[in-house]
């Protein structure tokens, strides 16, 4: 029981989790920001792509 306890009072574990699911958040956003970016490059190249003329 004392073994127990003294895994439960232990908080060292803490800072590993928190700093694993700031990181999981960060790339959750850069994933989803990549994404919303390809498309917008794709609709520039779609434009320029059609502007150009062929000689």
């Amino acid at each position: 029981m004392r073994l127990l306890k003294a895994f439960l009072a232990d908080g060292t574990g803490a800072t590993a989790v928190e700093y694993g699911l700031i990181a999981a958040v960060i790339c959750t956003a850069l994933v989803s920001g990549l994404g919303i970016f390809t498309g917008s490059l794709q609709n520039v190249f779609s434009v320029v792509t059609n502007t150009m003329t062929v000689n």
